[in-house]
C-alpha cells in the first residue's frame, strides 16, 4: 500500500503540476523573479511532502495545489492589470551602471558585489566595465547591457551596406523523420524532398539525421 500511495501521489501531482506549469505561463521558468521562484518550490513541496504522508491523500493534494495554483494565477493578473501591484510583486529594474559611472548605491541595494557584476556583464558579451556605458538589472537577475559607441558591433546602417532581407531557416528531417507541416509550408512534396536528399548522398529519409531549408539556398542534409 506504501508503494502504491508513493506512486498515486507522484502520478496526480505530475498531472496537477503539469497543468499548473500550463496556466501560468512560460515566465515561471523563462522570466523567473524572486516571488516566481518561491511559488515553484512551494508547488513541487506541497507533492514531495506528501509522498510519505500516509494521512494526505489525493483529495488533499489537488485542494493544496488548487488553492496555491489560485493563489499564483490571481497575482499573475493583477501584475498584468496593475502597475503598483506589478511594481510591489515583481520588483523593478535598477540601473547599475550610468553614463559608464557604477551606481554603488543600487548595487547594496540589490545585495550585489562588483565581481557578480562582472560576471553578469561578461554574461553580455561585456569584459571591462570601461566598455559599458549602461546596464541594467533585470527584476529576474540578469543584465541588460548597453555598449559605449567606441565598442560597439557596427550595424548595417552604419556600414551603409545594402539591406537583404532575412529568412528563417525551415527544419524538413530530424532523426530521420520528415517534419510534414514544415515540408508542406514550403509547398514541397516527398517526392522532391527525396529527389534533393538524394542529391547529397542519403537513399531515403532514414539515412538523414537532419535537413534544413532556406530561401535561395541549396538544401543543407546532414546523414547519419
Amino acid at each position: 500500500m506504501e508503494y502504491l500511495h508513493i506512486v498515486s501521489v507522484l502520478v496526480i501531482g505530475y498531472f496537477f503540476l503539469f497543468i499548473m506549469a500550463k496556466l501560468l505561463g512560460k515566465t515561471q521558468i523563462t522570466q523567473i523573479t524572486p516571488f516566481d521562484f518561491i511559488s515553484a518550490i512551494v508547488l513541487g513541496e506541497l507533492v514531495g511532502n506528501a509522498l510519505y504522508d500516509q494521512e494526505t491523500g489525493i483529495p488533499e493534494i489537488f485542494f493544496a495545489v488548487a488553492v496555491w495554483g489560485i493563489l499564483i494565477y490571481t497575482t499573475e493578473i493583477l501584475t498584468q492589470k496593475f502597475k503598483r501591484a506589478r511594481k510591489l510583486l515583481e520588483g523593478e529594474p535598477s540601473i547599475v551602471i550610468k553614463k559608464g559611472k557604477i551606481v554603488y548605491e543600487e548595487l547594496k541595494k540589490n545585495h550585489l558585489d562588483l565581481n557578480q557584476l562582472q560576471h553578469l556583464l561578461r554574461s553580455k558579451d561585456v569584459f571591462s566595465i570601461r566598455e559599458c556605458e549602461y546596464a541594467i538589472l533585470e527584476t529576474d537577475g540578469t543584465v541588460s547591457a548597453l555598449k559605449k559607441t567606441l565598442y560597439s558591433t557596427p550595424t548595417i546602417g552604419d556600414l551603409k551596406l545594402p539591406i537583404i532581407n532575412i529568412e528563417l531557416p525551415v527544419t524538413l528531417i530530424l532523426d530521420g523523420e520528415v517534419i510534414w507541416d514544415n515540408l508542406k509550408s514550403i509547398n514541397w512534396d516527398e517526392t522532391k524532398l527525396i529527389n534533393e536528399i538524394k542529391k547529397n548522398g542519403a537513399n531515403n529519409v532514414k539515412d538523414v539525421l537532419y535537413a534544413e531549408w532556406k530561401k535561395g539556398e541549396a538544401l543543407h542534409v546532414q546523414t547519419y
